[in-house]
């Protein structure tokens, strides 16, 4: 089943529909030492650094934190960022450019804050990302499922929730391969065991200046 929410981006549209686009996600945790507050100051100035300074293909980033996630810090606190980019061809340029230039300062003292992370990198496939979601469902494909039943049981549950669909295209660590992301949580049928989070946002781009949690 092909994406049916294939329209033109504009840079600055605050949403993201097309099914090229890919998110580097990454999962971290604050070391013991790291006060919350620091640690998330810390991780606004370089979220504000790089959209200030992005690379070539980067559309936009948002952070959230996050608890109970199993591959995130065993369970515990943790935080959750998804760096939204055009192309596969963006991710080198990316990771150049979160630890050079005006950015480097930054991202070194968030990252010396840092216990550990993990991260996976997602495709968008349904639904339209938007820049501050407040809600996470995490799952697997049920077996004997095939992508087009699962597409055709998840789309008709996005539109309500303001709801994106993504799915695991790389894995670098123990994350689950599906994931809504949405506003609120969408309502999902039973067979799609999960793991769901409410986010509380870290930076979407607007919190920063705000000093908003």
């Amino acid at each position: 089943m092909e994406d049916t929410f294939h329209v033109p981006i504009v840079r600055g549209d605050p949403s993201v529909t097309r099914e090229s686009f890919l998110a580097y996600v990454f999962w971290h945790w604050r070391h013991p030492s790291a006060d919350r507050s620091t640690y998330e100051t810390a991780q606004q100035e370089f979220q504000r650094v790089l959209s200030a300074s992005p690379s070539a293909g980067f559309v936009r980033s948002f952070s959230h934190a996050i608890a109970g996630a199993p591959w995130a810090n065993q369970g515990g606190e943790a935080y959750e960022d998804w760096y939204l980019v055009r192309d596969s061809a963006a991710l080198d340029p990316l990771d150049i450019a979160a630890v050079t230039a005006g950015r480097k300062a930054a991202h070194d003292t968030a990252a010396s804050l840092a216990a550990a992370g993990t991260a996976a990198l997602y495709q968008l496939k349904l639904g339209t990302a938007l820049p501050s979601p407040r809600s996470a469902q995490w799952f697997v494909k049920p077996a004997g499922m095939s992508y087009s039943q699962l597409y055709a049981a998840i789309e008709p549950t996005l539109a309500p929730v303001g709801g994106s669909f993504w799915v695991r295209k790389m894995t670098l660590g123990p994350s689950p391969e599906l994931c809504v992301l949405a506003r609120e949580p969408a309502t999902l049928a039973p067979q799609f065991q999960m793991f769901a989070f409410q986010l509380r946002p870290i930076w979407d781009g607007s919190l920063a200046s705000t000093g908003a949690r």
